[in-house]
């Protein structure tokens, strides 16, 4: 089955570069049996790609079940993972199997597994390690077949350093990990999904849509998406309804839209058919960077005199060669130098470099195999 026809099949949409590194992982992991984490922000589509792995698998015809470990309270949830014996706890008339017995032969999908107690988080590192466990109240243990894949929001790291996460499970979960990128990663996917969750909502409520303009389909693109995926079907939903399936134009985006969305707190420019993405964000920062260079220059200039030699404050510096600092350089240079400083700065850690400037990991691997650095 090749990419588009598995895309299809599961429900992923975006034709994107991002989308499409991840489809091919995702293509390459689900027919074995090893453990996935599934990381991600809110509404980034986790579950959905949980689907895919496992309807992808050899456990497809087996049910996947799905927990939402922040969803069960810290007393019980125990119980509900690894079931209990009659009278382990009051209230525990009867035996009862938990979620990963019910999962037996085929997948168990751990939503929000960074919430999952310390306590209970040895216990599930059992199961991952032989399929072992003990139901509450006993001491006999049983063993199941099951393939874990467990999804999070949360940085497991930090929270391993803050004490919040076992290291060992982090190094158990992590062995093979699908990062979903945010919906401001990848914005060409946007229309793609607007089309078809438009499609989607409109045939279900009855609604004849009339379809959507070029400059609303760009304000949407330039949105910073915070609740990602989920909130674009969210406003897509509420336009189409409220709208009563009129032509969305500028005016009716800009309605539903959070005026306060953007976090970085830079210009949000709306141009007709504009490419609004990470390279944009670094072309900014390096412009300010220039600006300051040539600042500094023009301050020299008036420490050390006009015709090269040390005015009466040149004492208070260094010596300096004022034609050290360009008077033009290009935008790629920029970005070159730019990007293999934050690295020398990080030591080479590609994360902390794309943290740094403010960029997805994969537009700085992309970067780096285009500047050869």
């Amino acid at each position: 089955m090749d990419r588009k026809e598995f895309q299809q099949q599961f429900g992923i949409i975006g034709e994107s570069l991002e989308m499409q590194e991840l489809v091919q992982v995702v293509q390459h992991v689900a027919p074995t049996d090893i453990t996935v984490l599934v990381t991600g922000e809110s509404g980034v589509g986790k579950e959905v790609i949980a689907q895919a792995i496992h309807g992808a698998s050899r456990r497809s015809k087996k049910q996947m079940v799905t927990v939402n470990c922040g969803a069960i309270p810290q007393g019980i949830i125990e119980s509900e993972l690894f079931g209990h014996e009659k009278g382990s706890f009051t209230g525990a008339s009867n035996e009862r199997k938990g979620y990963f017995e019910l999962a037996d032969g085929g997948t168990i999908f751990l939503d929000e597994i960074g919430e999952l107690p310390i306590a209970t988080q040895v216990k599930f590192l059992r199961i991952l390690e032989n399929g072992e466990f003990l139901r509450v109240g006993s001491s006999i243990a049983r063993k199941v077949d099951v393939r874990v894949i467990a999804a999070t929001n949360k940085d497991l790291e930090q929270e391993v350093r803050s004490g919040n996460f076992r290291q060992d499970l982090f190094y158990r979960l992590r062995s093979v990990n699908v990062r979903i990128p945010g919906l401001r990663e990848r914005r060409d996917d946007i229309p793609l999904l607007f089309e078809k969750f438009a499609k989607e909502l409109s045939e279900k409520n009855g609604i004849v849509f009339e379809g959507i303009t070029r400059e609303a389909i760009d304000l949407l693109q330039n949105y910073y998406w915070h609740g990602n995926v989920r909130e674009l079907r969210n406003i897509v939903e509420s336009m189409l309804v409220l709208e009563r399936g009129k032509k969305v134009d500028g005016d009716i985006v800009r309605k539903y839209l959070r005026s306060d969305n953007n976090e970085r707190g830079l210009p949000m420019v709306v141009t007709q058919h504009s490419e609004f993405d990470d390279r944009q964000l670094i072309y900014r920062a390096l412009i300010d960077m220039k600006n300051d260079m040539l600042e500094l220059k023009n301050l020299l200039k008036g420490v050390i005199g006009g015709d090269g030699t040390a005015g009466e404050r040149s004492q208070l510096l260094p010596p300096a060669n004022v034609n050290a600092v360009p008077e033009t350089i290009s935008l790629e240079e920029m970005e070159r130098r730019m990007i293999e400083n934050s690295l020398k700065k990080c030591h080479g850690n590609r994360r902390l470099a794309a943290n740094e400037l403010k960029i997805s990991e994969r537009t700085l691997y992309r970067k780096i195999k285009e500047y050869g650095l």
